[in-house]
C-alpha cells in the first residue's frame, strides 16, 4: 500500500527531505505523495520516514493503493536503477 497525506497536514515540511524516494511534494494546497514512487520507506527503512516525522499524524495508508510488500520492493528496486542510471552509473 502506499501513504497518502490528509487534509490534516499543516505543512509543516518535515516529510518532504525525509522521503528517500522522492515521493513527496507540495500539492495545490497541501503535500501529495505519489503512488508510484512510494514504498513505505521499504527497502531504505523499517519504517515509513514520513510517518515517523508527521508531528499531527495525518499520513495513513491509502486504501486505493493496495501492494504486497514484494510489489513495493520491486518499486524500490526500480527507483534505485533508476537512481543509479542517472549518476551515471
Amino acid at each position: 500500500m502506499a501513504l497518502k497525506i490528509t487534509d490534516q497536514c499543516i505543512n509543516c515540511d518535515v516529510c518532504e527531505p525525509e522521503c528517500p524516494n522522492g515521493a513527496i511534494s507540495m500539492g495545490p494546497e497541501i503535500y501529495v505523495i505519489d503512488p508510484g514512487r512510494c514504498t513505505e520507506c521499504v527497502g531504505h527503512f523499517d519504517a515509513p520516514q514520513c510517518v515517523e516525522v508527521c508531528p499531527v499524524d495525518c499520513i495513513p495508508l491509502d486504501p486505493d493503493h493496495v501492494e504486497p510488500r514484494e510489489e513495493l520492493m520491486s518499486r524500490f528496486v526500480r527507483l534505485e536503477r533508476e537512481k543509479a542510471a542517472a549518476a551515471g552509473g
